[in-house]
């Protein structure tokens, strides 16, 4: 390395940390930061700092929030009786983005971390139905199934969301798993 350019450099592999980010992407992002418009690297410098100040998790889901509790955990107008599971805060972006799911969140980021008297707790609140937006593997569907199991003593229904074969992907190209699944789980027309 260029002893010169040793904090360049440094901004260069503090960007390659990132995902998806690999060496000359964040070459070029770092060279366009420092050289082409400093006002955006600026700004994106307060942003990451306002963020990392600001952004915790939600006590009640587990999602980001800049307060103890999300604007989904204290919306009243959300139905009660849907609880969607997912792996990770960022599920809830991506599925709050579509507007299609109007229920509450519980973040399920490892079993490790999984208090099931947390999840009890939100259950009894008048839960109904378990939707578990998982990302379809066999581990996962193991989890599903423990998850079920510890709360089988509820009168709940469960569900997951569906998988299979993406649209517009050729076949040739569908790992064993979903083709299995889509076959298994195909609907009639």
């Amino acid at each position: 390395m260029n002893s010169s350019l040793e904090k360049f450099n440094r901004l260069v592999e503090a960007l390659c940390e990132l995902p998806t980010i690999g060496k000359k992407s964040a070459t070029r992002l770092a060279y366009f930061m420092i050289m082409n418009d400093t006002f955006v690297g600026m700004k994106i410098s307060h942003a990451i700092e306002d963020a990392i100040g600001s952004l915790k998790k939600c006590r009640l889901c587990g999602g980001m929030s800049e307060d103890e509790l999300c604007h989904i955990c204290c919306d009243e107008t959300r139905d009660n009786s849907l609880l969607c599971i997912v792996e990770n805060a960022k599920d809830i972006l991506l599925l709050e983005e579509n507007g299609l799911f109007e229920g509450r969140y519980f973040v399920l980021e490892s079993l490790e971390e999984f208090t099931l008297s947390h999840l009890e707790d939100i259950i009894k609140e008048g839960v109904e139905e378990v939707l578990f937006a998982l990302t379809p593997s066999i581990s996962n569907d193991a989890v599903i199934m423990y998850i079920e199991d510890k709360l089988s003593h509820y009168n709940l229904n469960f569900s997951k969301i569906a998988q299979g074969v993406p649209t517009g992907v050729s076949l040739e190209n569908i790992d064993l798993l979903s083709l299995t699944r889509a076959l298994e789980d195909r609907v009639r027309v």
